[in-house]
């Protein structure tokens, strides 16, 4: 009579059961236990730089970062647009000196402009020779409806700035908090990616020993051996997602290189702690991109207004006094006036026309940003506060898989060992086990993502 492989593996697995059974003073052989010894089994080498805080990852944001640069130099610029606009509603003031000399005529004195100034007959002082001459005029603008349009256009457009700030750092705080989250993620999914390929080896090790016995087939070994592959391709993938994840990280910080999170870090005390760099909306309105969108549309209203009240006339005031020197010195005010100036736009060969038509369009492009930037706020709000439930409820669904998982794949082994299994059953409970322990984690990582999108897309951050 043939004995089944199977047969013969479940005997001898159950005989140090047997022989404990009938003599209780022989310890009972150890139970098979798969030795494995694999280079890749080395866990991934940490990233010469490390951030262990939160504190200590927003402070080399706010040191390195270009964004934030970039958009601290845009209000910079801001303010002097509205210095010079407001410089067109001030007095303005010029002094000019200099020295004239006739060549062809050396005994005339002349002014700078190249005039003979003639001497007073009977006066005490005359005009030297060469002559020296000095100027000071003052101007102020009385009325000038496009100097006031224009100021009132770069203030809006600090405001823009200013709020553009806001929202470059409320971005940066939710891209630095995305990207923290993903390098730990990919921490933690190459660490699972090496327990799955020690696991997938400690089974072909079973399955070895068991054809080894007879109660295998050379097909058990091979789809096993196969299964060991594609936990190594699992295994190089995620190391390779997990160099990406830290260049990226490293990219926020301002690092042209990898930089990886201290193990010290507290991943689920995150979204605390951006509460006390960032503070909840009172209204959505206040959001700062819809700020900049807003006030930008009001700047370019006001720089149509401008370039319609060019066809205004204007008013002003100047001032000029040129004093010269004599002999005897040092000198004299030669004349003293003050004028008012009326100018009125008659024809600029259509410059006028052109430039109000061009800020008329620049106009209606900002009234439609700012409609795009609301649609876009009003989805991305609504999605996020949703993505919180629906994040909470994959991680329950995946924390109950994996428990069915495990448990599937410890039945599964057990029913192996005694002869009841295929080592087809084995591949795919094992292959099962490693992709709920991956969704699992996955999924835990979505859950801190979606609570911090959720706080971060109506908060503002003031760094």
């Amino acid at each position: 009579m043939l004995l089944r492989p199977t047969f013969l593996l479940a005997v001898l697995l159950a005989a140090p059961a047997l022989a404990q059974q009938q003599d209780p003073l022989v310890p009972p052989p150890p139970l098979f236990q798969p030795q494995v010894d694999d280079p890749m089994l080395i866990p991934a080498p940490p990233a010469t730089r490390q951030v262990g805080t939160w504190d200590e990852a927003l402070g080399l944001v706010r040191e390195r970062s270009t964004d934030l640069r970039t958009a601290q130099a845009n209000v910079q610029r801001a303010e002097g647009r509205w210095r010079q606009a407001l410089s067109l509603l001030l007095p303005n003031a010029r002094v000019s000196a200099g020295v004239a000399y006739d060549i062809l005529n050396p005994n005339n004195p002349i002014g700078l402009t190249g005039a003979p100034v003639a001497a007073q007959p009977g006066a005490e002082r005359q005009p030297t020779v060469p002559l020296g001459s000095g100027t000071v005029s003052v101007t102020q603008s009385v009325v000038d409806f496009g100097a006031w349009r224009g100021l009132a256009s770069a203030d809006k457009a600090e405001d823009s700035a200013r709020a553009n700030l806001e929202d470059v750092q409320r971005r940066l705080t939710l891209g630095l908090a995305r990207t923290l989250v993903a390098t730990v993620a990919a921490e933690r999914t190459a660490e699972i990616n090496r327990v799955g390929l020690r696991r997938a080896l400690e089974r072909a090790a079973l399955t070895q020993r068991s054809f080894e016995l007879g109660a295998g087939t050379q097909l058990d070994v091979v789809r096993v051996r196969q299964d060991v592959e594609v936990a190594r391709q699992a295994l190089i993938s995620g190391d390779e997602q997990l160099h990406r994840a830290r260049e990226a990280l490293g990219l926020s910080l301002g690092f042209p290189q990898e930089v990886g999170v201290s193990t010290s870090f507290n991943l689920q005390g995150l979204v605390e702690q951006t509460r006390a760099t960032c503070a909840p909306l009172k209204a959505l309105s206040e959001r700062p991109d819809l700020e900049a969108a807003r006030t930008n549309l009001e700047s370019t209203r006001e720089s149509r207004r401008q370039a319609s009240a060019g066809y205004l006339p204007s008013l002003g005031l100047t001032s000029g006094l040129n004093a010269l020197t004599t002999d005897p010195g040092p000198g004299r005010v030669a004349t003293w006036s003050i004028a008012a100036v009326l100018s009125v736009p008659i024809w600029e060969g259509g410059l006028r026309g052109g430039l109000v038509r061009e800020r008329a369009g620049l106009e209606q492009q900002a009234a439609e940003s700012l409609e795009r930037t609301r649609r876009e706020v009003d989805v991305e709000v609504v999605r996020a506060r949703r993505s919180v439930e629906v994040a909470e409820s994959l991680v329950k669904t995946a924390t109950e898989s994996r428990e069915l998982a495990a448990k599937t794949d410890q039945l599964t082994r057990r029913a192996y060992e005694v002869g009841r299994g295929s080592s087809l059953e084995l591949v795919q409970s094992g292959a099962a086990l490693r992709q709920a322990e991956l969704s699992l984690a996955l999924r835990e990582f979505e859950l801190v993502q979606a609570r911090l999108d959720a706080f971060l897309t109506e908060a503002r951050c003031d760094w």
